[in-house]
């Protein structure tokens, strides 16, 4: 056991790990099965670090915070309360999001998901993006900047439901303090802040979001994922954002395998959206992006009673009314299982029978 003490002078018993990251380690709490802990052992700077908890922890208690924090269940792992140890690290105290929540890859990813959700289809997919959208807008218009959004700090359910974590890396102000973030992930960051240190915007957080979508539609498939088709040699996806190598506005520019899903299952609505993100004018013009509350409205569209079809070969084949074929189907045949069968289906009235 992990003994700590909050600001308040309570002290707080923590036990098994449940989670780690690049920076910190997530607990349990002796006596709370509702609330976790989490522990920064080595903070890059540790008195800016404590000071960005305490006004997290403050400013959860703001009106614009309670709004985010509203409803059931939470979306956000929000700072409770500061945690410190004898030795001098910092933590705080949170809500335990597996209580409500299953980590996004079960969502994101076709063998978790059969594991976890084997009734999800595709409108649970479209479902889980509008939401994922809406958090995004919403913390937008308080006044947050998520600046490392990406999978490890998402969580969803099987209503299509999304919740974030880590919150101690958002960007924020505090009076005139600006509480910047400055982590960096691999395949989840806007061609603005590869290899740079220009701090992340709201138009950042919009390329990723995109990014996440596609994944979501696309059976887990990164948008910027493949081999160069003129032969140059492959190195990363932050290599193939920077050269603008991506399926859906250059199908010529790269070469994915054959079962990967058809870039025509999109509806078109929501290709446009994807163009103007991962285009020319996306990538080197970040105000030229759609905003998450755009991308809320046009996934909401799309998940409206008769814009989805079910095959008639396989109830979990959900796809868009404007395509007259089955998608999934058809990956099928190329070896793909992005979507696996199921042995019953319940009623859905999104989705309009053929």
């Amino acid at each position: 056991m992990i003994r700590t003490r909050s600001a308040s002078g309570r002290e707080w018993l923590l036990g098994d790990v449940v989670g780690s990251g690049s920076e910190g380690v997530v607990y349990t709490v002796d006596g709370q099965p509702g609330l976790v802990a989490k522990l920064v052992p080595l903070p890059a700077e540790a008195d800016n670090y404590r000071l960005r908890v305490e006004s997290l922890v403050r400013q959860g208690r703001e009106p614009r915070t309670v709004r985010l924090l509203s409803g059931t269940p939470s979306r956000l792992a929000w700072p409770l309360e500061t945690l410190g140890t004898s030795g001098g690290v910092t933590g705080y105290l949170m809500r335990d999001m597996r209580r409500a929540f299953l980590p996004f890859e079960h969502v994101l990813l076709p063998t978790a998901r059969r594991e976890s959700l084997p009734s999800a289809t595709w409108a649970t997919a479209l479902r889980t993006a509008a939401s994922l959208a809406e958090l995004v807008a919403d913390l937008h218009a308080e006044g947050y900047v998520i600046g490392d959004l990406k999978p490890d700090n998402l969580w969803s359910d099987a209503e299509g439901r999304t919740g974030l974590a880590d919150i101690d890396s958002l960007q924020f102000t505090d009076g005139r303090r600006t509480f910047p973030c400055r982590m960096r992930s691999p395949g989840y960051t806007a061609p603005e802040g590869i290899d740079s240190d220009a701090l992340p915007d709201r138009a950042s957080d919009c390329f990723v979001l995109a990014v996440l979508v596609h994944q979501l539609l696309m059976g887990g498939l990164h948008p910027f994922h493949g081999r160069p088709a003129d032969g140059s040699p492959y190195f990363s996806l932050d290599d193939n954002v920077r050269n603008g190598r991506c399926r859906i506005t250059d199908r010529g520019s790269v070469v994915l395998p054959r079962a990967a899903p058809p870039v025509d299952l999109l509806p078109r609505g929501l290709t446009a959206l994807f163009v103007q993100v991962f285009g020319r004018s996306g990538r080197g013009d970040p105000a030229t992006r759609p905003d998450a509350a755009a991308w809320a409205r046009g996934l909401r569209a799309e998940s409206r009673p008769g814009r989805l079809t079910a095959c008639d070969r396989d109830d979990s084949h959900v796809h868009t009314v404007e395509r007259p074929w089955c998608p999934w189907c058809d990956q099928q045949e190329r070896g793909g299982t992005t979507w696996a069968a199921t042995d019953t289906r319940p009623g859905n009235s999104e989705v309009r029978r053929p």
